[in-house]
């Protein structure tokens, strides 16, 4: 692994923060850190089986919010667009008016991550329908929905600075759950 792995996912975070991350990889203790609060990942392996558990969540807190006609892991998602998760409105011309369809995206990398993980990357997408920045508004749904979201997100950036670090996966996909 490289000695100091680069902070872009964890850019804003205090320096203390960061140090004890870059640390704990160098060290070799962040995969054992990251194992122990999260021993296995998911078993939401489909887009079927995604779009399920999106709705179960939206229905659950957003339930004034516009249905979300499609969602999909998407494997090109994180290196083509630098993101985790996209959510998008699509106006399509339906006889004389204009519907709105609703569709997320989630990188296909987080099939075989934590369920807490993907909660919060799905949380976040969700919390978009009703709020379109990043705003203080925005956060406080994302906790709303999520209330470890920050511990979550923060962990998520660890991992992720880890992998890019040249760290391995740590969570294997069941033989039998695999596509």
């Amino acid at each position: 692994m490289r000695p100091n792995p680069p902070p872009n996912y964890l850019a804003g975070y205090p320096a203390h923060l960061v140090d004890s991350v870059r640390y704990a990889i160098t060290q070799g203790k962040l995969a054992g850190v990251l194992l122990g609060k999260y021993p296995q990942a998911h078993d939401i392996r489909t887009d079927k089986a995604l779009y399920d558990y999106v709705q179960t969540l939206r229905s659950r807190h957003l339930k004034n919010t516009a249905v979300v006609s499609k969602v999909a892991y998407d494997s090109k998602l994180q290196t083509l667009q630098k993101a985790l998760g996209t959510h998008s409105t699509i106006g399509r011309v339906q006889g004389g008016k204009i519907k709105a369809k609703r569709e997320i995206r989630v990188a296909g990398l987080f099939r075989d991550m934590p369920g807490e993980f993907l909660r919060m990357i799905v949380v976040h997408e969700l919390a978009h329908l009703k709020e379109s920045e990043h705003n203080k508004s925005f956060y406080q749904l994302c906790q709303h929905m999520e209330a470890d979201y920050f511990q979550l997100e923060f962990d998520l950036r660890s991992y992720l600075s880890y992998l890019d670090a040249g760290g391995e996966t740590l969570w294997a996909v069941p033989a039998s759950s695999a596509e």
